[in-house]
């Protein structure tokens, strides 16, 4: 694989997915040297992107998740550099972070998502939490609208608990997003170039999918195939795709989605770095196709953006 160069592994970073990354980072670095490329770990917590082309870095493996990783900032930088980078341009990655501009697109091109309101830290101290609690069926989901790994994510049925949750959401987010809650069965479906890998089905004991839920427990089972009907399948892939060209996706990602209560699919958010670590849905999506973790990291890193 020497023709793919001097590659840095992009991870680490700033974001509160700090630990995450490091993780997804250092799984993709070992399936890369297991495919004979020559990739390097770079932390952007310790060494500047901008030293990339004068340590002789011909491209990227971007595996920073959440803010100045997976917002379009790396991404720009890396444009300015001309080192090319895997996933998605500097559009896409900003406008998928941001989760509620992300659903008024959705929302505007006809693609079913849960309804929702997002306000901000200012409007919170003033919002009717009962009305809106009401409006929106009497129990929620509340999420910090640019973060990932569910941090800052709670669920809430009652006014001081919806209080509260949002409260702590605008920790992280000045924009909360508060979305109608789903109490069908979640999926997520790996993209990887043009097409939309085998479904993913996420059962957890957890209220909810949760930080802990996702990279903590054993108690999350993930089934793949996901037991939906061949015409059901096709249909989740077909939405997927949608959603990801939707926000100007390329490269591979990931699109997460939950069934409503009459079944039908609504679409929750689109990950442009998704996680790479042991527990993660894309190789295990990829492990359907017949397609191993190592040569899954270099089909990715060789659809490098130029």
């Amino acid at each position: 694989m020497t023709e793919l160069g001097k590659v840095a592994v992009l991870a680490g970073g700033f974001s509160a997915e700090r630990e995450v990354s490091l993780r997804s980072g250092d799984a993709v670095l070992k399936g890369l040297l297991e495919e004979g490329v020559d990739a390097h770990f770079y932390d952007t917590a310790e060494q500047s992107l901008l030293q990339l082309p004068e340590l002789g870095f011909r491209r990227a493996f971007i595996a920073l998740h959440g803010r100045g990783g997976e917002d379009g900032h790396t991404q720009a930088v890396l444009s300015a550099l001309q080192v090319p980078y895997t996933g998605s341009g500097v559009m896409a990655c900003a406008l998928a972070m941001d989760k509620a501009r992300t659903k008024y697109l959705w929302t505007g091109m006809g693609l079913p998502t849960a309804a929702s309101q997002v306000v901000n830290r200012e409007q919170s101290k003033t919002l009717d939490y009962a009305a809106l609690l009401k409006k929106l069926g009497g129990k929620v989901m509340v999420k910090p609208s640019q973060e990932g790994s569910s941090v800052g994510m709670a669920q809430a049925s009652d006014v001081t608990v919806l209080a509260q949750a949002v409260t702590d959401a605008a920790r992280y987010d000045d924009d909360v997003l508060i979305e109608q809650w789903l109490p069908g069965e979640e999926y997520t479906v790996a993209i990887l170039g043009e097409e939309a890998l085998p479904t993913i089905r996420v059962r957890t004991p957890h209220e909810f999918y949760d930080y802990a839920a996702k990279y903590e427990d054993n108690t999350t089972e993930y089934l793949c195939p996901a037991g939906l009907s061949e015409e059901a399948e096709q249909e989740v892939r077909e939405l997927a795709l949608k959603a990801f060209a939707a926000v100007g996706g390329s490269g591979w990602g990931r699109v997460d989605l939950k069934q409503d209560a009459q079944g039908a699919m609504q679409l929750l958010e689109v990950n442009t770095v998704p996680g790479m670590t042991v527990k993660s849905l894309v190789p295990m999506a990829a492990k359907q196709q017949g397609m191993s973790f190592a040569q899954l990291v270099v089909r990715i890193l060789a659809d490098t953006r130029e």
